[in-house]
C-alpha cells in the first residue's frame, strides 16, 4: 500500500531525520503480511501466487533502505521518498511484482503515451489479497473488512489503473465490505477465476 510523501512531509519523521535501521521488526512485519496474503490467497484459489507473494522484499535492493526506513505502522516506502524524492526500494518492488498495477503500464500504440494495461484476472485477485492483507498487518486490531476499500478510496490508485481492473478490484473491496470475506473468497474462487477474464 502506497502514500505519496507530501501526506508526511509535517510528520515527526520527514526527510533528513535520522533514523536507526531495524532489520528484524521490519522482516518481522515483512513475514506477518506475507503470511496474511498466503492465507488469503489459498482462500482464493491461488496458492501459488502467495506462496511467491512479495519475495523480493528479502532481496539486498528492497530489504536494505526498508529495514533502514522502517516504521511499523506504514510503508517504508513513504519515508524512503520523504528523504530522496523517491524509493529505490518500491521502483525495484513495483517492476517484479505483477500484482501491482503500477507494473502493468505501457506505451499505447496510438497515443504513444504510457497507458495502464488491463490486468490479468489472477494478479487482480492477488493484488486483492495484498490490500486485505496490507490492511491488517498496518492496522492490527483497527482493521475492518472496510479498511481495505477506504483506503482505496482514500487514494489515487484507482484513476491510475486500467478502467477495467479498478472496476473490479473495486467490487471486490465492496463485496468484502459489505458480505465478508467467506462469501467474498467462495465468489473468487468459485466464480470468478473459473471464467479465466472479466
Amino acid at each position: 500500500m502506497e502514500n505519496t510523501a507530501s501526506k508526511i512531509e509535517n510528520s515527526p519523521e520527514t526527510a533528513g531525520e535520522k533514523r536507526r535501521a531495524h532489520p528484524f521488526k521490519h522482516l518481522s512485519v515483512v513475514t506477518k503480511h506475507r503470511s496474511a496474503v498466503f492465507v488469503h490467497c489459498v482462500r482464493a484459489g491461488i496458492p501459488w501466487r502467495g506462496f511467491w507473494h512479495d519475495v523480493s522484499k528479502l532481496s539486498p535492493q528492497e530489504f536494505i533502505p526498508s529495514m533502514k526506513h522502517f516504521a511499523g505502522t506504514r510503508s517504508p516506502n513513504e519515508l524512503e521518498r520523504a528523504d530522496y524524492g523517491y524509493s529505490l526500494a518500491w521502483m525495484h518492488h513495483k517492476g517484479r511484482n505483477r500484482h501491482h498495477f503500477e507494473y502493468w503500464t505501457d506505451y499505447d500504440p496510438v497515443t504513444k503515451a504510457m497507458s495502464p494495461v488491463k490486468m490479468p484476472l489472477v494478479f487482480v485477485v492477488e493484488m486483492f489479497c495484498d490490500r486485505v492483507g496490507a490492511s491488517k498487518t498496518y492496522k492490527g486490531r483497527d482493521y475492518t473488512d472496510a479498511s481495505a476499500y477506504e483506503y482505496f478510496i482514500r487514494g489515487k490508485a484507482k484513476d491510475r489503473m486500467h478502467p477495467e481492473t479498478a472496476r473490479l478490484l473495486e467490487r471486490l473491496l465492496v463485496m468484502l465490505r459489505d458480505e465478508g470475506e467467506k462469501k467474498t473468497f467462495r465468489y473468487i474462487r468459485k466464480e470468478l477465476l473459473p471464467k479465466k477474464k472479466y
